[in-house]
């Protein structure tokens, strides 16, 4: 536990801290050592402190109370965590929305969480504006903008937080570990968003687990590009850097060209990627500098094959540590530092450096029974750190937790050693002639094409019953070069998908192989870069016409 922040008290749990009182503790260690860094501003963990405070008390005089809940719609800066960490001084919960949403999808959250207030940034105002409109129990709403025009009926955030006190006040309630700190809404990709109800002991628990996992040290420097409103952003780069006393360094997006740019210019030393964001990078043209950063630990999911993550540990000089998490428990599984990669597999069964914390993980049948090594069940998963629940949806709460043990909705196995082999969602498997298919496995393998930029699988109706296989894919930009000196049409790659089909061919057993392909030019997503395959599933009636028939074309796979 040496250098991570735990309570004074060592009787109870080390995780059993409120955020107020886990920040309390790392800025007494480090009060002088800057802390949270955006663009060209940089405060120390005092500084921050004292922004936090005075945040809870803009809130206060607003008559937000114990488990009030205020929505921020924001992009990622540095209000954010001034606004979390203050509501969390309250007890009040806040709510991150989705800056991607429209009107009636913001509605929507403010509604479901009977929003008390809204702070908004000036530049998504056509939409906040629109939808606070729509919110009976909204009190107060603020605007975050530097200049510009004003906003009848709103608040100027940076205004009043200069003019609150930066003093604790004796008049806050008082908080729990086990109180409530956020809503994290899921992305509603099979009906209305969920609120995952996350409390402080949970961020607490994330933020020593992830600095312990990373073997962080207050020298290193988190960087973070996922957006607030993802866990991973909460959980790990902003708790894993508290827990150990290092720095945090924000940034608004995600762009492959200019990554490494800025993990150069930040001198980041520990990073979080999900999704395309590896393939990507490795899909960029090679730099004479690309093994010219600081970067030690590359922290993500899914789990990659071997030669993807061999390449990219070889060509960037960082070693890679996946895991498989999820927004209802940050304590899923993860690689440990030194050992090797096992093809396939995110790790084992994350651990607290505490040993009362029991993080328990099995693959369990359809009749809840647990199954034994190597067979293929939804994984489930019983620790301290499991949400108390969904926001006021006892229905589905009720169906994800089960005598204490969370159903993940993913399918997955373990080996004799515990580590994990995640197989895919539930709802994305694909039944073809008696054969359950791994969405996954057979886009990792198209993923590893060098003319595939992404490419997302999915299920589609067979004409003989069950399913059939559809690659959607996105051709690789063309990069010129002195062997070719010209560039196809549209700036692609020139790929077939009769070359999509016979590469998957090669390495996949004949029932996986995609009967239907379709190339399109890019693919609908979350604001965290995942692929939205239930608008796929949407897009018209019938997804097998206008596309390539592997069937119809006539090409017969070796059985």
């Amino acid at each position: 536990m040496s250098g991570i922040t735990v309570p004074d008290d060592t009787k109870r749990p080390p995780w059993s801290m409120t955020l107020g009182e886990m920040l309390d503790r790392v800025v007494s260690q480090s009060p002088h050592k800057v802390y949270l860094c955006y663009q060209n501003y940089q405060v120390t963990y005092e500084e921050f402190l004292s922004y936090t405070l005075k945040a809870a008390n803009l809130f206060h005089e607003l008559g937000v109370k114990h488990g009030d809940r205020v929505c921020t719609f924001l992009p990622n800066g540095r209000e954010f965590p001034f606004i979390w960490m203050g509501l969390a001084r309250l007890g009040a919960v806040c709510v991150r929305i989705n800056t991607a949403y429209k009107q009636s999808e913001m509605a929507f959250i403010l509604n479901d969480s009977e929003a008390k207030a809204l702070v908004s940034h000036h530049t998504l105002m056509d939409v906040a504006q629109e939808a606070a409109r729509m919110c009976p129990s909204l009190q107060d709403s603020l605007v975050v903008k530097d200049g510009g025009e004003a906003h009848p009926g709103w608040k100027d955030f940076w205004t009043m937080l200069r003019e609150a006190s930066p003093a604790p006040s004796q008049t806050w309630p008082d908080v729990k570990p086990n109180d409530l700190s956020m809503l994290v809404y899921t992305s509603g990709t099979t009906g209305n968003p969920k609120g995952v109800m996350i409390t402080h002991e949970m961020y607490v628990a994330a933020g020593q687990g992830f600095a312990t996992w990373t073997e962080a040290t207050p020298d290193d420097r988190f960087i973070t590009r996922l957006p607030y409103f993802h866990a991973n952003a909460q959980y790990y780069s902003t708790m894993g850097s508290l827990a150990a006393g290092a720095s945090l360094i924000l940034e608004d997006r995600f762009s492959a060209s200019r990554f490494w740019d800025q993990v150069r210019e930040s001198r980041a030393t520990v990073v979080n990627f999900i999704g395309m964001m590896m393939p990507v990078l490795l899909k960029q043209p090679p730099a004479e500098n690309d093994r010219d950063n600081s970067v030690r630990v590359f922290y993500g999911s899914p789990a990659l094959g071997p030669e993807v993550l061999a390449e990219f540990e070889e060509r960037f000089g960082a070693t890679v540590q996946l895991g498989f998490g999820m927004t209802e428990t940050c304590y899923g599984t993860i690689e440990r530092l030194g050992l090797p990669h096992r093809r396939g597999s995110s790790g084992q069964p994350r651990w607290h450096p505490d040993s009362r914390f029991r993080n328990e993980m099995r693959s369990t049948g359809e009749d809840g029974s647990h199954l034994p090594h190597g067979q293929v069940g939804e994984i489930t998963i019983r620790n301290p750190a499991v949400m108390p629940g969904y926001w006021r949806n006892p229905e589905r709460t009720r169906e994800s937790l089960k005598d204490g043990w969370l159903h993940t909705g993913d399918l997955g196995w373990m080996d004799e050693d515990g580590y994990l082999y995640f197989v895919d969602r539930k709802k994305d498997v694909v039944r073809r002639r008696g054969e359950n298919i791994s969405s996954q496995e057979v886009e990792d393998v198209i993923k590893r094409h060098p003319g595939v930029l992404d490419c997302a699988v999915i299920a589609v109706p067979s004409d003989l019953g069950e399913e059939e296989v559809k690659a959607y894919v996105v051709n690789r930009p063309f990069e010129p070069t002195q062997e070719t000196g010209h560039e196809p049409q549209g700036g692609l790659v020139d790929l077939s998908p009769e070359e999509v089909i016979y590469w998957c061919a090669e390495r996949l057993a004949h029932f996986k192989v995609p009967r239907y392909v379709e190339f399109r030019d890019d693919m609908p997503r979350t604001p965290s870069f995942r692929i939205r395959k239930d608008m796929l599933r949407q897009e018209r009636e019938d997804l097998t016409i206008g596309c390539f028939d592997r069937e119809r074309a006539g090409i017969q796979l070796r059985r």
